[in-house]
C-alpha cells in the first residue's frame, strides 16, 4: 500500500491484477477502528459518509468498492463478486495493521458487512447496520417494480426509457443496455437509473440529493455494478445472511431504520431484527433511505448508534 504523498491518511491498494482499491483514513491514529462500507453497490464514498463518527474517538477507515469512486478500473465488472469485497475487506485491515475493528455499512453496506461479518467474525468488534438489504429476490423485485405504487410518476419516467414489452423485467432491460457496446447508451441507461433512485431515497425532495447522485461518471458504476449484482443475486445463497447469524450473534450490534424507507423497506429490517434480538433495533419514523440535512433525524440516530457502541466497546475494554 503506498500513501498519496497529498494526504497522508490516502492510500491505494491493489488487490488483484486488475484492481486497485482507493483508501482513505479518518479520525484519530489511535482511536477504535471502524471500517465504513458504502452502499450500491458501486456508489462509492460520498461526503458525509463517515460524519456520524466521532472522529475524537474512532479511527475511521472507509474505501472505493471494486469499480467505484475512485478505484481502478472505473465501473469494472471482472472480478467483481460478494467474495472478492469480502476480502479486499481482510486485504485493507491487514494492509492497515489493524487487529480487530467495527463494521458499520448502509444499504448494500449492510448487506456486504454481515457477508464480511460471517466469513470473519473473529476480525470483528461489532456492527452498526442501517438501511437494511440482503439481497433477496423480493428486495431487488420491490426495487426496479414494486415501489411504483409510491413512485408512479418517476417509475413511468424510469420504465419509459425501455420497450413497453420489456417493461415487466426492468433489471434485465436496464443491465442488457449497461452493459453493452454502445458507450452512448450505456450512459444514458445510468442516468436514468439513477435519477429514479435519487428521486426515491428521501423523507423530502431534495434536487440538490438527485444532482449529486446522477453526476455522470459515479451514475455509470454504481448502474452497471448494481444491476450486475442484482441479476447474480449479490453472488449470495437465498437466506444466506440470516442463517449465518449465529457466527456473529454475540458480537454488539446496532440496526438503525428508517420508517418510511422505500429503497430498503423496513420490513427487511424487521427480519434481521426478528433474526438477531441480540441487536439493538432502532426505528426512525421521519426517514426514508438516505440522511440528508434536510431530514436529519436518520443522521442523528446513526451518531446516537455510534456513540452507544463506542461505550460498550469501552466498557468491554476496561
Amino acid at each position: 500500500m503506498q500513501a498519496d504523498p497529498a494526504a497522508s491518511r490516502t492510500h491505494r491498494l491493489k488487490v488483484d491484477d486488475l484492481h486497485e482499491l482507493h483508501v482513505e483514513e479518518s479520525g484519530t491514529p489511535r482511536g477504535l477502528p471502524v471500517v465504513v462500507l458504502h452502499g450500491g453497490p458501486g456508489a462509492g464514498l460520498r461526503p458525509g459518509s463517515t460524519r456520524s463518527f466521532d472522529p475524537a474517538a474512532f479511527r475511521i477507515v472507509a474505501f472505493d468498492q471494486r469499480g467505484a469512486g475512485r478505484s481502478t478500473p472505473h465501473a469494472e465488472l471482472a472480478g467483481n463478486t460478494t467474495q472478492a469485497l469480502v476480502a479486499d475487506i481482510e486485504r485493507v485491515r491487514q494492509a492497515l495493521g489493524i487487529d480487530r475493528w467495527l463494521v458499520a455499512g448502509g444499504s448494500w453496506g449492510s448487506c456486504l458487512a454481515l457477508a464480511y461479518g460471517q466469513a470473519h467474525p473473529e476480525r470483528c468488534l461489532g456492527f452498526r447496520l442501517h438501511g437494511i438489504f440482503l439481497a433477496s429476490r423480493a428486495e431487488i423485485d420491490w426495487w426496479f417494480q414494486g415501489c411504483r405504487v409510491l413512485f408512479p410518476d418517476r417509475w413511468e419516467d424510469f420504465a419509459g426509457f425501455v420497450p413497453e414489452e420489456e417493461r415487466g423485467d426492468l433489471l434485465t432491460a436496464y443491465h442488457r443496455r449497461l452493459i453493452g457496446e454502445d458507450p452512448k447508451l450505456r450512459l444514458a441507461a445510468a442516468i436514468r437509473l439513477r435519477t429514479f433512485s435519487a428521486w426515491t431515497q428521501t423523507f423530502l425532495p431534495d434536487p440538490e440529493h438527485v444532482a449529486s447522485l446522477t453526476e455522470p461518471k459515479a451514475a455509470l458504476a454504481v448502474a452497471r455494478i448494481f444491476t450486475h449484482y442484482c441479476v447474480n443475486g449479490a453472488f449470495l445463497a437465498p437466506g444466506q445472511l440470516l442463517r449465518g447469524l449465529d457466527r456473529i450473534r454475540h458480537l454488539p450490534a446496532e440496526i438503525v431504520q428508517g420508517r418510511y424507507d422505500t429503497v430498503t423497506p423496513m420490513e427487511t429490517a424487521w427480519a434481521l431484527h426478528r433474526a438477531w434480538p441480540e441487536a439493538r433495533f432502532t426505528i426512525v419514523d421521519e426517514a426514508n433511505h438516505a440522511a440528508t440535512d434536510r431530514a436529519p433525524a436518520l443522521t442523528q440516530a446513526l451518531r446516537a448508534a455510534t456513540d452507544r457502541l463506542r461505550d460498550a466497546l469501552a466498557s468491554a475494554a476496561a
